[in-house]
Formats: C-alpha cells, structure tokens, sequence
C-alpha cells in the first residue's frame, strides 16, 4: 500500500483540473480524478501512471448526490481536496437572464463544491494534515455586465471556502481560495456552445495564462508547510486589468 498522500481532483478531465492532476502527481501525490467524461479522464490517469506516479480515475458528477456519495466511497485516504469543477454558461443581461442557466452554474460552482467537501472532510481530518484548495475566479470579486450568473455562483462559492475555513480552525485543515483570471481551456469554448471562433477571439491579442500556470499554483499552496495556510491568490495575466477586460472580449 503507497505511504504517499492522497489528493483529490474534481473536474479533472481537461484544463486546470487534469494539468493539476499532473503536476499534484509529480509532486509526490498519488491522484485521484473526478469527473463525467470518463474516457477523457482515465487517459490523464494513464499517462500519469505511465510517467511513474499515482494516477486513479472514478466517475463523477458533482451535481449529483448520488454520484458524489459513490465518488467519495471509494476514497480511503484524503489529504487534500482540489474543487475545480465549476464553469460559466451564457451572456446574457439579468433583464434576459436565462435562469436554468443560472440554476446549472450554481449547482455546479457552489452547491458542487459543498457536496464533495462534505463527502471528504471526514477523510480530510482523519488525515491530520489536511487540505481544501477551491479553484473560484476572478469574478467572485470584479462583476461585469452580461456575467451576472457566474459573477453570483463565483461569489457564493468564495463566500462558502471562507467561511469553510473559519468554521474548521482548530481543526487539522487548511483551506484556500485561487480565483484565476484568463486562462485559455475549454473554458470559453463551452461558454460559447462550441463556437471555436468566438472563444478564441477572447485570447486574442494577450498572452493569457495556462492551465499549467493554475496547476503550478495549487501545487505550491499544496505542499506548504503544514503550519502556514495561503488563504488566497488572484492570478491574471499580465495583459489583463480586471473582469472588465474580460467582459469587452467576451462581446
């Protein structure tokens, strides 16, 4: 049985999630990764086997109760958490908002994330060095017009890991919040519907950050000594000055 610690990627089947997957693996951590695609994800989880480390792949549906309760009983060990699974649906104005749309990036960013914490945090504690690391946004501080559904589902989900973190002082895990600005993944391409033109029009002109940037940044909050807690980073590319910019290229 490996000695190594646990973490625990949810949304780990592209993106930031599967490239902190990567570098979780690297680092010492035998990874375990949640997600819906599951083809998509099994081949993170193989190539990180076939790179040496510990990579282990298991269906997961952060909407669902059910699929969440499966997920996290075939965990034995957690020591850290990485909530990543999230995203944004649409651009409409509130006066037009499409509320299903909102529904769905609530569930997902917010409701999601509670339910996998929940599900781990008894693993988490049992740990004795445990680690929730939520992956939020920029948004959860900068609203911009036409973002009003993601700008309140980032919002909450920030508000949640703060108070996340109050409510487990004294007890043997750390928490923190990285609210990334642009980073170029699938990110606007599901925004869009599939509209390839449109999201890479978002990227154009700048130089945004990568996934790899992300997962480099969780991987150091992660391996900190047990005593310190980062209790948040805002990451932006150089070439980006706040939600607004993301809101003109978004048009």
């Amino acid at each position: 049985m490996s000695t190594r610690p646990v973490a625990v990627v949810t949304g780990a089947s592209s993106g930031i999630g599967a490239a902190a997957a990567r570098s979780l693996a690297k680092a010492g951590f035998d990874v375990v990764l949640g997600a819906r695609r599951v083809d998509r994800l099994a081949e993170v989880a193989a190539a990180i086997e076939k790179a040496g480390g510990g990579g282990r792949a298991i269906a997961l549906d952060v909407t669902d109760a059910a699929s969440v309760e499966a997920f996290a009983g075939q965990i034995d060990r957690c020591d850290l958490l990485v909530n990543n699974a999230g995203g944004a649906l649409g651009l409409e104005s509130i006066a037009d908002a499409d509320l299903d749309l909102w529904q769905r990036m609530y569930d997902v960013n917010v409701l999601g994330t509670i339910r996998v914490t929940k599900a781990l945090l008894p693993k988490l504690i049992e740990s004795g060095n445990g680690q929730v690391v939520v992956i939020g946004s920029i948004a959860a501080h900068q609203p911009y017009p036409n973002g009003g559904g993601y700008n309140a589902a980032k919002h909450a989900e920030a508000a949640v890991t703060r108070v996340l973190r109050l409510e487990l002082l004294g007890q043997p895990v750390r928490v923190c919040e990285i609210d990334p600005g642009m980073v170029e993944t699938e990110f606007s391409l599901v925004r869009f519907e599939g509209d390839q033109a449109r999201a890479d029009a978002v990227y154009a002109g700048m130089t945004p950050l990568t996934a790899d940037d992300i997962a480099e940044t969780i991987t150091w909050v992660a391996t900190r000594p047990a005593h310190v807690n980062v209790d948040q980073i805002t990451i932006t590319p150089r070439d980006q000055a706040g939600a607004q910019q993301v809101h003109r290229r978004n048009q």
